[in-house]
């Protein structure tokens, strides 16, 4: 037999001394890609679980930043509130006459003397926690407007077209033509608001007046009606609309 010679490349293939390099060619890899998982981000459940930004189609309404503000007036020796609320998904087509889209009031989000509340419709001072939680519950409850079983009132605007006239600011007029369902009572309402634009956004301004007895609702009263507030609620809607294709973004000024 042969014996191979020192310089001999001809080595058997099955030689330890191959054996032991892909070992060790093995452990470097792995030894590599360990190093490279170490400086990779740890991505935890919830950061997978986070939701996606919100992302507005033409004619949503801008819920977190829209507001609904109620002015109520007192009776005897009452007192008069503001009142704060927020919208559920809504939707405005600005320009549409038809089918113009819906408002929905969120009445459990009703809060009675917040401070932006009390500024917005013109009342001075402030309320403290315990009497503005009172007004809430009392607000809230089945004798008045029973949140629990009539948890929204909505706003069906059938269309939504321009007066050609502009409000005391020089913005144009829009009206709004529907059908105003509360505590399970719907009647005909119109409102016209003013539009502006603001960052992108159709920011709409405008107030109308309803009487809590034609929905069915007993304005709260107490000591023998001694106390109470008025029959009639100035309901404020400050609202921020994506636009749509009815509106031309020219034809509505800027905030200056």
């Amino acid at each position: 037999m042969r014996t191979p010679k020192v310089n001999d490349v001809r080595l058997p293939l099955f030689h330890p001394h191959r054996r032991m390099d892909s070992r060790m060619r093995c452990l470097s890899l792995i030894l590599i890609v360990a190093g490279l998982l170490q400086t990779l981000p740890v991505v935890t459940f919830a950061q997978q679980a986070k939701p996606a930004p919100a992302i507005y189609e033409p004619a949503d309404v801008q819920t977190k930043a829209s507001r609904v503000y109620v002015f109520v007036d007192k009776t005897g020796l009452g007192h008069q509130h503001g009142v704060e609320a927020m919208l559920g998904d809504s939707t405005l087509r600005l320009g549409a006459t038809n089918n113009a889209g819906q408002l929905v009031f969120d009445m459990a989000s009703f809060r009675a003397d917040t401070a932006a509340a009390r500024k917005y419709v013109g009342l001075s001072g402030t309320t403290d926690e315990s009497t503005r939680a009172a007004v809430d519950e009392n607000m809230k409850g089945s004798a008045v407007l029973d949140v629990s079983r009539y948890p929204t009132a909505t706003f069906d605007v059938t269309s939504a077209e321009p007066i050609g006239q502009t409000s005391k600011k020089g913005m144009p007029l829009y009206q709004l033509v529907g059908q105003f369902t509360l505590h399970g009572v719907k009647r005909p309402l119109n409102v016209a608001v003013e539009v502006e634009q603001t960052q992108g956004w159709l920011h709409l301004r405008g107030n109308f007046a309803i009487k809590q007895t034609d929905f069915g609702i007993t304005p709260f009263s107490k000591a023998f009606g001694a106390i109470g507030v008025a029959d009639e609620l100035k309901i404020y809607g400050d609202l921020y609309v994506a636009p749509t294709e009815h509106v031309s973004m020219s034809e509505i000024p800027a905030r200056k």
